[in-house]
């Protein structure tokens, strides 16, 4: 029997990258989903295709609405940054960062995990081509990752300690890329846009649109999503 892993999957181009990369490492995957109120929520249909796409066992998705609390482009309204060069999207942290995002998620992710019996989760961040997001950074996978081991009851009572694995969190989008098509992953099912059109469709503007173009045209490819 492989052993489970806890995915987190926002239906972007990283997490389903993420994804492939467990379920090729040969864990069970356990795909978990977050509606935190984002306005681009049709995120989550992308979720659902991806998860099915590439064979996880379960897709879990939770209701946390953060809205209430406020502070990010993506749950309130303030506008979602356009156009901003490429050489300032990784300067300062931008307004579409969501206070204490994936530390919240991460934490949803432990405890799913310790139901499961599993000490290994997975989770997308990138530190390379990226928007400046504090809790993307090494470092922070690193403190968390401790902090898993001293509050959970399968780890003080000794019956396995928590990996959180971040296999994308030195590579460029690019790379990012090339690794996701060898490990099978559609592309095209995937949405990444902060500000999605009415209908669905990416903006092409935002730093997440900016960056998922730059990513495809690194790796000399077109954007099959576009």
């Amino acid at each position: 029997m492989n052993p489970k892993a806890v995915v987190l999957l926002s239906g972007g181009l990283d997490s389903a990258t993420a994804l492939a990369v467990a379920i090729k490492e040969g864990f069970d995957a356990f795909a978990l989903s977050f509606f935190y109120g984002q306005r681009h929520q049709v995120e989550l249909e992308a979720a659902s295709r991806v998860a099915k796409a590439l064979g996880a066992s379960r897709h879990l998705v939770l209701n946390l609405d953060m809205r209430p609390i406020g502070g990010s482009a993506l749950t309130g309204s303030l506008a979602v940054p356009k156009n901003r060069p490429v050489d300032e999207l990784s300067e300062g942290i931008p307004v579409t960062y969501v206070p204490a995002r994936n530390t919240v998620f991460l934490s949803y992710a432990l405890a799913w995990a310790e139901v499961l019996e599993s000490f290994d989760i997975f989770i997308g961040v990138n530190a390379l081509d990226y928007s400046g997001y504090p809790d993307c950074r090494p470092e922070f996978v690193r403190s968390f990752e401790q902090t898993a081991n001293l509050a959970t009851k399968a780890c003080v009572e000794g019956r396995g300690a928590v990996k959180i694995h971040a296999p994308l969190i030195s590579l460029t989008k690019a790379q990012i890329i090339r690794l996701g098509l060898s490990l099978g992953v559609d592309y095209s099912i995937t949405h990444s846009c902060y500000d999605p059109l009415p209908g669905g469709k990416a903006c092409g503007h935002c730093d997440s649109c900016i960056l998922r173009s730059r990513g495809f045209a690194g790796a000399g490819l077109a954007d099959p999503a576009a």
